[in-house]
């Protein structure tokens, strides 16, 4: 009896959790496929552009060289820049690095303001057509942006805006529907209470609306920033239309002229991917400064 009740008193050693192990395995395999792409454009920024195409399978950067984050600074002298096989052109990369800056951080500060006040009028404000306004920009989701890039090139030209960052700004100022719907979720779960308290204090609707609300929808706020930063930021069919006079050159259009400059052996990778890499940066640092609060709220303003 002893030893049955001992043997019975012993807990079982559980066997490996075959499902588990699985999962993992699939996630680091999909995790593994994501970021080669960005492990090979850094081994391509740190080789010899001539160097590279001797031996183009090598996983390690060929003949490691700081020469293309060089000639993307403006470091390198035509004749190192030659030397190395890469391109001889110049690059204004803290003119098109300014460019990008003003452009994106203009466009996010009007588009989230302009957005937010809209999306309250549709969450709070009772006015005759209000449902059938907020469908008519609902269903503007639907319609691809190439299909207005047209009648803002054409409006942009009228305006005398051609060349100038005013002209990239503008069409993508004011609102979007995606951003007035995303708004407009959240102030739908606020309690009226609240803003009912601040009228009968004698508040109105501009003073509820920034006293009151958009002290309590920082969190979307930011999101909804975050998101319009790295889009604008990102934005290159536009900006290419609009802003072709280096003066008014976004980072996205001048990375497709620098790889267009072809020196002798081919286009200057080595160069290309190191202005990637540098340009892709800031929007790594917002992501990951604001990654998971951005993820947070999606889910429970209920965007999918």
């Amino acid at each position: 009896m002893g030893w049955a009740e001992e043997a019975t008193s012993r807990p079982r050693r559980r066997g490996p959790n075959w499902g588990r192990v699985a999962g993992w395995t699939v996630l680091s395999l999909i995790l593994l496929i994501t970021l080669f792409p960005f492990y090979w454009m850094l081994r391509t920024a740190l080789s010899t552009n001539n160097a590279m195409y001797l031996d183009p399978s090598n996983p390690l950067p060929v003949q490691f060289s700081w020469g293309g984050f060089r000639r993307v600074f403006g470091l390198a002298s035509p004749a190192e820049a030659a030397a190395e096989g890469g391109t001889t052109g110049s690059i204004h990369f803290w003119l098109y690095l300014r460019n990008s800056v003003i452009v994106s951080t203009t466009i996010t500060i009007g588009q989230v303001l302009f957005s937010a006040m809209a999306a309250y009028a549709f969450a709070r404000l009772r006015w005759r057509g209000r449902d059938v306004v907020f469908f008519i920009f609902l269903t503007a989701l639907t319609i691809p942006p190439i299909f207005v890039q047209l009648p803002n090139f054409i409006l942009i030209r009228d305006l005398g805006l051609l060349n100038s960052l005013a002209g990239i700004i503008l069409p993508s100022f004011f609102m979007t529907p995606f951003a007035i719907f995303f708004m407009r979720q959240f102030f739908l779960g606020i309690s009226r209470e609240v803003e009912e308290a601040a009228m009968l204090d004698g508040a109105g609707h501009v003073r509820t609306f920034f006293g009151i609300i958009v002290p309590m929808s920082v969190s979307p706020i930011l999101t909804l920033s975050v998101l319009t930063y790295i889009t604008s930021w990102g934005d290159y069919f536009w900006p290419l239309l609009v802003g072709r006079a280096d003066n008014a050159r976004v980072l996205t259009v001048a990375l497709g002229i620098f790889q267009s400059q072809t020196p002798q052996t081919g286009p200057d990778w080595a160069g290309l991917m190191a202005g990637t890499i540098v340009s892709a940066v800031p929007v790594l640092l917002i992501f990951l400064l604001f990654g998971r609060r951005l993820v947070d709220n999606l889910g429970y303003s209920g965007v999918k």
